[in-house]
């Protein structure tokens, strides 16, 4: 097996391997690449950032990359991202309209929440969702069982199955190992995990657990409000023991929704089969006769919060999709008239000759 396969390499990438690496780590603008034999600090070179249109085209831990090595100096230039085969995308913190890439060519996310007063449904289902459309596969991770009972610990699992139908749900102790078992399961040979979650939630010290040693700092909740303390402050790729590979990222308070819509039948298929079953194939759900989904909220089959979620989510979509298209008309725009000026100047250039 050559080394660049326990980087979890696939044969449907289309390069030379002696001229490939994969992104472990980003800080900013410096990135640290491996090769499975070498790592290598790498800067972008100048034609790739003069053709980088937006953000989706920068690299990202567990991308990819053609690149030339500079051996003696145990550097490299990014010469182009490679095809991705999944992507985890969120609307960028502020108020502008961005896209940031979290994790990329990943196979599995886990969804880690912590068994206290932090644990929630609605933040479970924005990362089942945007999971779903990464093209990852979703595991939900629920951390701190060593500080519940056994009936809290059901009782907490019970309300995750309400919004997270058909994904795995784990309860785990980084303290005393169990659950660790059935985690194993899912961190397979050559195969890429993302952990994401809120801050405090323990994934740097699952990170640790994984190793049996420390490489990550970790920091506790704190215990009057139950809110994390960020201890990661960049997204890094690590090679378990094992073989797997997995991705720390630093907690996120919110998960502002960047895309989800060709995901909203797999992560609310509850609720779309029952509007499969109305009546008007264009029913609203609001005092149509024949809607199923009304009947289902009647009958307690189906939850209120679970219906309000999924038309907030919906909402949201659709407002971050307009937001979306006025940036690319703007961005269009703006690239057509720095063509026309350029044009121009060569324009009187010649004139004057």
């Amino acid at each position: 097996m050559d080394y660049i396969e326990k980087l979890g390499w696939d044969d449907s990438i289309q390069i030379e391997k002696e001229n490939a690496a994969r992104v472990i780590t980003v800080q900013k603008n410096s990135y640290r690449i491996a090769d499975g034999v070498e790592e290598y600090l790498a800067h972008l070179s100048g034609k790739f950032l003069n053709q980088a249109m937006t953000s989706l085209d920068f690299p990202a831990v567990g991308d990819w990359v053609e690149v030339q090595k500079l051996q003696d100096e145990q550097k490299a230039v990014i010469k182009q991202v490679l095809p991705r085969k999944s992507q985890f995308v969120r609307q960028a913190a502020g108020t502008r309209t961005d896209a940031q890439i979290v994790a990329s060519n990943i196979d599995t996310v886990f969804i880690v929440n912590s068994l206290n007063y932090d644990l929630n449904v609605r933040r479970i289902e924005r990362y089942i969702l945007s999971t779903y459309e990464s093209g990852a596969v979703p595991v939900v991770v629920l951390t701190k069982k060593d500080e519940c009972t056994s009936d809290e610990v059901e009782k907490a699992i019970s309300q995750v199955e309400e919004v997270a139908i058909g994904v795995p749900i784990i309860a785990v102790s980084n303290i005393t190992g169990d659950g660790f078992d059935e985690l194993n399961g899912h961190l397979l040979p050559e195969k890429t995990v993302a952990l994401l979650g809120s801050s405090g939630v323990g994934k740097s010290t699952m990170v640790n657990t994984l190793f049996d040693k420390k490489v990550q700092e970790t920091k506790d909740i704190r215990e009057d409000d139950s809110r994390g303390r960020h201890t990661t402050t960049h997204r890094e790729m690590f090679i378990l023991p094992n073989g797997a590979l997995l991705i720390d990222t630093p907690g996120m308070r919110e998960l502002q929704l960047w895309e989800g819509e060709s995901a909203m039948d797999t992560a609310f298929q509850d609720v779309e089969s029952l509007a499969e079953q109305c009546r008007f194939t264009d029913c609203g759900h609001d005092s149509e006769p024949g809607c199923r989904v009304n009947q289902a909220l009647v009958d307690g089959e189906l939850s209120e919060e679970r219906f309000k979620s999924y038309l907030k989510l919906q909402r949201e979509l659709a407002y971050e999709k307009r937001r979306q298209d006025q940036k690319a008309k703007l961005e269009e725009k703006n690239k057509w008239k720095k063509v026309s000026k350029s044009l121009k100047s060569k324009y009187k250039k010649r004139n004057v000759r």
